[in-house]
């Protein structure tokens, strides 16, 4: 399938606390899996779109979270196409060693939601969605995999949220102002959240 099949694209969050920084020794295999893995991404049947720093390979140098968390942000074409690419790629490897680089999740750190093909999304819609999850729980404007809503839900939902009908706002936000430091608080901790580190 091309990227013009699909009115809605998936974009996904992810974010992990580092244990250790990524020069130290004890992160380095998980350094040396960068490259390999981002490839395969970028390869990959359904793959749209990914973040990289300007001038980098990927996005580990972009701290928006604080020193400590790397995040992971692309688009895909259909949640089938990343859940393959998760599960069923060199990327799972990433994940079952996740414990000896990272430190264990105690409340949501991926997020998925629908964008419009050719959608870029931006750090902070990313971190926003993040926050809603966090806040609210899953909804069709911001789920994970073992919760999650078709486009068609979504774009119901944002029909929905634009005649005042849905029990909290699933437009997209407008864009922080550029002296905006984003905070994603802190919430319940929720059990059985997909975990997707890469």
């Amino acid at each position: 399938m091309t990227a013009a099949t699909h009115a809605l694209h998936l974009a996904q969050l992810n974010v992990a606390a580092l244990s250790h920084p990524l020069d130290d020794p004890r992160t380095a295999p998980f350094v040396e899996l960068l490259d390999p893995v981002n490839a395969a991404a970028d390869e990959a049947p359904g793959f749209v779109w990914r973040l990289v720093e300007e001038g980098a390979a990927d996005a580990t140098a972009l701290r928006p979270m604080g020193e400590n968390v790397i995040v992971n942000l692309s688009v895909w074409e259909t949640q089938e196409a990343l859940w393959e690419f998760t599960y069923r790629s060199g990327h799972l490897e990433v994940m079952r060693r996740r414990r000896e680089w990272f430190e264990r999740h105690v409340e949501a750190h991926m997020v998925l939601w629908w964008v419009p093909a050719g959608h870029v999304p931006s750090v902070g819609e990313a971190l926003e969605r993040l926050a809603d999850l966090r806040a609210h729980g899953p909804s069709p404007r911001a789920f994970t995999f073992a919760s999650a809503h078709t486009a068609a839900e979504a774009a119901q939902a944002a029909g929905a949220a634009q005649h005042g009908h849905a029990p909290h706002d699933v437009s997209s936000p407008a864009p922080p102002s550029a002296d905006h430091t984003w905070t994603v608080p802190p919430a319940t901790p929720i059990t059985g959240v997909d975990q997707v580190v890469s």
